[in-house]
C-alpha cells in the first residue's frame, strides 16, 4: 500500500517527467513523501492511446461485466483499510470520521451504479416499428439508444479526496456508461489518488477488463490538464472546482478542431431565503442548522450556504445576533491547502472593502494558517447593485442580506446568477403566497429546498447536483446520482437494421427485460 509517486498508465508505473512536486500536510505545512513527477506530453498521449484501445472492447462489454468491475473497485477500496484514511488525513487535514463517511459514500455510489446498469433501462431505448405497406412512403424501422462516448478525462476535486476523486462519481458514472477514463489527480492529495487508482487497476485485473480502461496522471501546473482536454482522443471532460478552472477547460474544449462537452460543476453561493414566519417563529432552529452548514468542514463544500436573505425587522435582527454568536464560538479550522486559506481571506477582505459589515472576527490565525468563520451583513439594494458581493467566497463565511420586504427579496433572487441550490424557509401557505419567489428561484437553481439546509447531497436516482451557469457548464447535467451517467453517453439510431445486428436493448425479444418506449408506450414486453 506504499505510495510510490508515479503516474499509472494502463496498469504500469511511469515517471518520465522532470518537474517534481510534493504533497503538503496543511496542518503543518510540511512536505509529504514521496516525490511526484508531473506527467509529460508523451505520458498524456500514452494514457489516451491506452484508453482508446481499451474502449474498443470495454464499450461492448455486458452490463454485468461492467457492474462486476464497479463492485470490484468498491471491494478494493474497502481493502485499503486505515492506510487510505491516514494518507487522506495527512494530505487534507480532514478528520478521520469525515473521511470514513466519505469512503462509505464512494463505495455506495459505485455499487449503486453497478445495480443501475445491470437493470439496464438507463440506455433509454426507443423503438418505432416500421411499416412497409404505408403509403405513399413506407415507414422506416427506427431504434434509438444511448451508447458510450469514448475515452473521457476526469479531474479530481480538492474538497472531496475520495467521493469526487479517482473513484468518485465522475469516474463511476463514466465507467458505468462504458467509457474508459484518464484521471487527472488533484495535486493537493496525490498520494490518496494514487492509492485509489491502484485499487481500480487491481479491480480491472480481477474483473478481466482491459488495463487501459483507467489511467492516472499527476500535475501541479495547469499544463497537464489542458493537454488532456485538447488531446484529440478525449471525448468528454468531468470537472469539479472553481469557476476560473472550469471555464478555462470549457474554453479549451470549445477551441478544439472538434469541440467536446465539458461537464464542469463550478461552485455556488446557495442562497437561503427566510420568509417572515421563519425568522419570527423558528429562529433558534434555523440558526442551529445554518451555523452547522456554514462551518461544517471549514466551509469547504460547494453547497455551503453563502447567503441568507431575510426581511428587515426585529425577527431577522435576532437571527443575525444568534448566528453571529454561534459562528464566533466556532474554532478556527485548517483548510485543505494554503492557497485556499489565503483565497478565503482575500475574498472576505474584498467584501468588507465593498461595504459589507462584519458581524464576527474575520482573519486567518496562526502559522500554518487557520480560517475563522465569518458572518457579514449588507443591505439588499447594495447586494443587488454590486455583482462582486455575489461572488462565491469558498470557506466558512455567509452574508446576511437585509431586504425591506419580500418584493425586495425577489429582486435579490433576480440578481443572482445560476446556483446549485436555493433554500426557502417558511410555511406551505407562504410558498403559495410568495409563488413568484419560488418561480424566480426555479429558473436559477438545480435543487430547490424547503425548510432544510443545502449541505449533504444525497446520492440517488433523483438527485440533481448542477444548475444554470456558472454553477455548472451544462444545466441539464448532474455530477451526483445515477443520472450522471448520461453525461458520458450519446444517442444512436439504427434504421432498418436486421435483428441479428441490433444491440440487445433494441431487439424484438427484449432479452434484457428492460423498459423501452415502443411505438409511444412504455413496455418491457417483446415485440410480436
Amino acid at each position: 500500500m506504499d505510495v510510490i509517486g508515479c503516474n499509472l498508465i494502463g496498469g504500469e508505473c511511469s515517471c518520465e517527467g522532470d518537474v517534481p512536486f510534493f504533497a503538503q500536510n496543511p496542518a503543518t505545512v510540511e512536505p509529504l513523501p514521496p516525490e511526484f513527477r508531473e506527467a509529460t506530453a508523451n505520458e498524456v498521449d500514452r494514457a489516451l492511446l491506452a484508453a482508446e484501445r481499451a474502449f474498443r472492447s470495454y464499450a461492448y462489454s455486458s452490463p454485468q461485466r461492467r457492474a462486476a468491475f464497479l463492485r470490484a473497485i468498491a471491494d478494493e477500496i474497502v481493502g485499503l483499510g486505515a492506510a487510505l484514511i491516514d494518507r487522506a488525513n495527512a494530505e487534507t487535514a480532514l478528520p478521520h470520521a469525515r473521511l470514513e463517511g466519505e469512503r462509505v459514500r464512494t463505495i455506495a455510489q459505485l455499487r449503486l451504479f453497478a445495480d443501475y446498469i445491470e437493470e439496464g433501462s438507463w440506455v433509454a431505448a426507443r423503438i418505432d416499428t416500421g411499416d412497409t405497406g404505408r403509403h405513399p412512403i413506407p415507414k422506416p424501422d427506427l431504434r434509438r439508444m444511448l451508447i458510450p462516448l469514448g475515452p473521457v478525462v476526469v479531474f479530481g476535486a480538492s474538497n472531496f479526496p475520495l467521493a469526487f476523486s479517482a473513484a468518485g462519481g465522475d469516474t463511476a458514472s463514466a465507467l458505468a456508461a462504458g467509457c474508459s477514463v484518464v484521471f487527472k489527480a488533484h495535486p493537493a492529495h496525490p498520494g490518496t489518488c494514487e492509492m485509489t487508482a491502484r485499487a481500480i487497476q487491481r479491480a480491472a485485473r480481477s474483473a478481466d477488463v482491459p488495463s487501459g480502461v483507467f489511467s492516472l496522471l499527476h500535475g501541479w501546473s495547469h499544463a497537464v490538464g489542458l493537454s488532456l482536454v485538447r488531446h484529440p482522443l478525449t471525448q468528454a471532460v468531468g470537472f469539479t472546482g472553481s469557476l476560473r478552472g472550469g471555464r478555462a477547460l470549457f474554453d479549451a474544449a470549445a477551441a478544439r478542431a472538434v469541440p467536446i462537452p465539458v461537464y464542469a460543476e463550478m461552485g455556488s453561493i446557495n442562497p437561503v431565503f427566510l420568509l417572515p414566519s421563519a425568522a419570527a417563529e423558528h429562529a433558534d432552529a434555523i440558526v442551529h442548522g445554518l451555523a452547522g452548514a456554514v462551518t461544517m468542514g471549514v466551509g469547504q463544500f460547494c453547497t455551503n450556504p453563502g447567503v441568507v436573505v431575510g426581511v428587515r425587522g426585529e425577527a431577522f435582527d435576532r437571527v443575525a445576533d444568534l448566528l453571529a454568536e454561534r459562528i464566533s464560538a466556532t474554532d478556527a479550522g485548517v483548510m485543505l491547502y494554503e492557497q485556499l486559506a489565503f483565497g478565503y481571506t482575500s475574498a472576505v477582505t474584498r467584501a468588507r472593502a465593498l461595504g459589507a459589515e462584519v458581524l464576527t472576527s474575520a482573519a486567518l490565525t496562526e502559522t500554518p494558517p487557520r480560517a475563522r468563520a465569518t458572518l457579514l451583513r449588507v443591505d439588499a439594494s447594495h447586494f443587488v447593485a454590486d455583482a462582486t458581493l455575489r461572488d462565491e467566497m469558498f470557506g466558512p463565511v455567509s452574508v446576511l442580506v437585509v431586504a425591506n420586504d419580500v418584493a425586495e427579496m425577489e429582486l435579490v433572487a433576480m440578481a443572482m446568477e445560476g446556483q446549485l441550490t436555493a433554500t426557502i424557509h417558511g410555511t406551505p401557505a407562504e410558498l403559495i403566497e410568495h409563488a413568484r419567489l419560488v418561480h424566480l428561484l426555479e429558473r436559477k437553481v438545480g435543487r430547490l429546498l424547503f425548510n432544510g439546509y443545502p449541505t449533504g447531497v444525497e446520492v440517488g436516482h433523483a438527485m440533481q447536483h448542477g444548475g444554470p451557469f456558472p454553477a455548472a457548464s451544462d444545466s441539464r447535467s448532474t455530477s451526483v446520482g445515477t443520472a450522471a451517467i448520461t453525461r458520458f453517453a450519446r444517442p444512436l439510431c439504427y434504421q432498418n437494421f436486421p435483428q441479428a445486428s441490433l444491440p440487445l436493448p433494441l431487439g424484438d425479444e427484449n432479452e434484457l427485460g428492460i423498459w423501452r418506449l415502443v411505438n409511444g408506450a412504455m413496455s418491457r414486453d417483446a415485440i410480436s
